[in-house]
């Protein structure tokens, strides 16, 4: 395949010859280069391969929020004939964020913070060309015949992906200051700032996918919603998990003080009781763990399963699934003095 090349500084930008020509803009240099260094070589694949990796896309969903605009002719040249003119990284604004931040942060969760705010205008370009960018990669998706692949179609869609997500990210990390401002306030003893933080920044990077510039709002706005909502959620569902674990434990008559049942039992012993109730009901049989970790909401269980649900799953009847909870309790109980859990106080 016969490719077009430019090259930026004392890197080279590859991009397939036939393109549009408002991919080859000069505004779009950066997210090229990035894309380059992730784009995949479809010219050393088979046939075979070149059907398994268009199956593959196909399974594949490109979630954007569209634009009637997106298909009028001339559309890409007028969205990037502007330029961002975004501001270069700033290193006192990550030292700034880690200052205020209240907890002891890594220097590199820091660096994360160095790059400034967008104006609105920018904010606005950034989401459309996003959207622009995926609303054809998702029109040359819906072009792909398994049974003709197109190494040109793949190569062209996995490109204007990347340069998509390349938009996303300038999002993204212009806002990470705000999850910082906000998960900070939700840090305490059994919900560490580097989860919270985790989590926050999926929740953004969500937000981002979900946000329609188009309704004059700013993304911030939306997106302190979201993060907020999702903090509080995991908070919540640390708590709901820390008493169901320690609900099991009472339940196999382990002692457990009155001040280690409430919530401020520590973050070591939390770990520790958890580490090892896992570790107790790794020596039950497959059955025996399923019906204590469905019973108890334990795992990947979000909810409490009847008897009788579980029964029906494992083709047994309501009595015998009985029998086998109060078999793999007695076995908890004995495992559960052989060790010494009193040991784990702090």
């Amino acid at each position: 395949m016969t490719q077009a090349t430019s090259t930026v500084s004392d890197k080279k930008m590859t991009i397939p010859a036939r393109v549009a020509a408002w991919m080859r803009s000069a505004e779009l240099e950066a997210a090229n280069l990035a894309a380059d260094a992730a784009a995949r070589d479809y010219n050393l694949m088979s046939r075979d391969d070149l059907r398994r990796a268009t199956k593959m896309q196909l399974r594949q969903e490109i979630g954007l929020i569209s634009n009637s605009a997106f298909a009028d002719a001339g559309s890409g040249n007028q969205i990037f004939s502007v330029s961002l003119g975004l501001a270069p990284r700033q290193k006192e604004l990550g030292m700034r964020t880690a200052t205020r931040s209240g907890v002891d942060l890594p220097i590199h969760l820091g660096r994360l913070c160095e790059a400034p705010l967008l104006t609105s205008e920018q904010e606005v370009m950034l989401f459309q060309r996003m959207n622009f960018l995926l609303h054809h990669a998702a029109v040359h998706r819906r072009l792909l015949n398994p049974n003709r692949p197109s190494r040109v179609r793949l190569m062209l869609i996995d490109r204007l992906v990347s340069l998509a997500n390349w938009h996303r990210d300038r999002i993204v990390e212009a806002n990470l200051r705000l999850v910082f401002s906000i998960v900070k306030k939700f840090v305490n003893a059994n919900n560490p700032f580097d989860e919270l933080l985790s989590d926050g920044i999926v929740a953004l990077m969500r937000a981002v996918e979900k946000f329609d510039y188009d309704r004059g709002f700013r993304f911030s706005t939306y997106a302190t919603q979201v993060v907020r909502r999702n903090s509080y959620r995991t908070v919540v569902m640390n708590q709901q998990e820390r008493q169901k674990v320690v609900g099991g434990l009472q339940d196999m008559n382990l002692d457990l003080s009155d001040e280690d049942r409430g919530s401020s039992i520590s973050e070591g012993r939390w770990h520790e009781l958890r580490s090892r109730l896992a570790s107790m009901l790794e020596d039950l049989d497959r059955r025996e763990k399923l019906i204590i970790r469905a019973r108890f909401s334990l795992g990947s269980h979000r909810k409490v399963h009847t008897l009788q649900s579980l029964a029906d799953r494992l083709g047994i009847s309501k009595e015998r699934v009985r029998q086998i909870e109060r078999r793999a309790m007695d076995k908890l109980r004995s495992m559960a003095g052989e060790v010494q859990l009193a040991e784990l106080e702090v």
